[in-house]
């Protein structure tokens, strides 16, 4: 007889969207100060608004992937 391999447990999405968390509050965070820098060199004040903006709405793009990722795994 063959061993089957165990399913995932619920543990590890929560792990894996923890850390997805984590990664889309330091890409915010990034994109941020990059932005308070370039508003800083280029005496703009706008960069900084866009940079942030973009950097959600990346990070949205990405969770709601993984999501249907996971979704998809689970069928």
């Amino acid at each position: 007889m063959k061993e089957q391999l165990p399913k995932k447990k619920p543990l590890n999405n929560f792990l894996r969207f923890t850390g997805a968390g984590f990664q889309m509050g330091l890409t915010i965070y990034l994109f941020n100060l990059l932005g308070k820098w370039l508003d800083k060199t280029y005496q703009k004040d706008f960069i900084e608004s866009v940079l942030t903006l973009v950097a959600i709405f990346a990070s949205m793009y990405l969770i709601i992937k993984q999501v249907i990722e996971v979704s998809k795994n689970n069928d």
